[in-house]
């Protein structure tokens, strides 16, 4: 399945990147936490950053 930026939101809970990745959400957590997602913390909740992790996928 194809996904394209548009129809997405900025930000994106960890999980619904973890599912867009094909991973699972405790693997999406750890590289969150390692610093290998792009993610920005906002109240307390960790979000993944859209663009950046489209940027990311497209450059590997």
């Amino acid at each position: 399945m194809t996904y394209s930026r548009a129809g997405l939101p900025m930000l994106l809970a960890v999980p619904r990147a973890a599912q867009l990745l094909g991973i699972s959400r405790s693997a999406a957590y750890r590289l969150a936490a390692s610093g290998d997602l792009p993610v920005r913390r906002l109240g307390g909740r960790v979000y993944v950053v859209t663009d950046k992790l489209f940027d990311m996928v497209e450059a590997a």
